[in-house]
């Protein structure tokens, strides 16, 4: 970003974003890269990050697309080298991968606990980490300036309360919960080199939500549709979330705008979490 003191400027921005193949992260891919950000893109689904990217390049961005399983430290650490091989740093760090699944409590194998913090939580933190220690040796953004941005994406199932979808969603919420925490710890270690700050979101309109809608209306004998709607009828904004939404806030806090903020985890989620 050189000396460019424009408070919301990312023209030139190295930014990665993992789970960038489909849903919110393609979402933050493409608002990025309408801004002029240079980035890295990656997907445990190889086609799907190839497709994120190629349709950035197509746009006129650079972007650059990698393979990803944010559970392996190699793989995690391999798309901070991308970075710095094609673009010569990375200046912020999209932690977006995750899964969801809906099954009851009692119901949960040992499997599925360690799949779900697997990927949402040590992918979380193995990506921080690969990303922190590229940043904590380059210099930074400029004068005054951090060396570079971690932004977790958590979500407010993370918060206290959730109501009775709680009991279907245990291990999502424990590795959101965590991801919180982890921000705090990780903002508190690397500032004020780095900030590291969290979005929560809520009720995203992506193919995630709508795999939870036909399982949770299944498991309730509703028709598939039902408990999206009565979900969405809380919202008082009136309607649910999209990527452009939680974007909007990425965007946010990876500019200079955002230099003094870091250890927060902030809701995005039309006033359904209130603090």
């Amino acid at each position: 970003m050189g000396a460019d003191r424009n408070p919301w400027s990312l023209a030139g921005l190295v930014v990665g974003i993992t789970g960038a193949g489909q849903g919110i992260g393609r979402g933050l891919a493409q608002a990025f890269a309408e801004r002029g950000a240079r980035l890295v893109v990656s997907d445990i689904n190889a086609d799907a990050a190839d497709a994120t990217a190629r349709e950035l390049r197509d746009a006129g961005s650079d972007a650059v697309a990698l393979r990803v399983d944010v559970r392996n430290a190699d793989e995690a650490a391999a798309q901070v080298a991308a970075a710095v091989q094609h673009f010569g740093r990375l200046d912020v760090m999209l932690c977006n991968a995750g899964i969801m699944q809906i099954k009851p409590l009692m119901d949960l194998e040992a499997a599925d606990w360690d799949r779900m913090l697997g990927i949402n939580l040590t992918g979380s933190f193995l990506t921080l980490q690969a990303a922190a220690r590229q940043m904590l040796n380059q210099a930074p953004l400029a004068d005054g300036r951090p060396r570079g941005k971690v932004i977790n994406i958590a979500s407010i199932a993370g918060r206290p309360g959730a109501g009775a979808i709680a009991g279907v969603i245990a291990p999502y919420r424990a590795s959101k919960a965590a991801v919180i925490s982890l921000t705090q710890s990780a903002a508190i270690t690397l500032a004020p080199q780095i900030t590291v700050n969290a979005i929560c979101p809520g009720l995203v309109e992506t193919d995630m939500w709508r795999g939870m809608d036909r399982d949770w209306a299944s498991l309730q004998g509703l028709p598939q549709g039902e408990v999206w709607r009565q979900r969405v009828a809380g919202v008082p904004m009136g309607r649910p979330q999209n990527a452009q939404d939680v974007a909007g806030l990425a965007l946010y806090l990876a500019s200079p705008a955002a230099d003094y903020m870091t250890g927060q985890s902030i809701n995005i989620d039309g006033g359904l979490m209130m603090n």
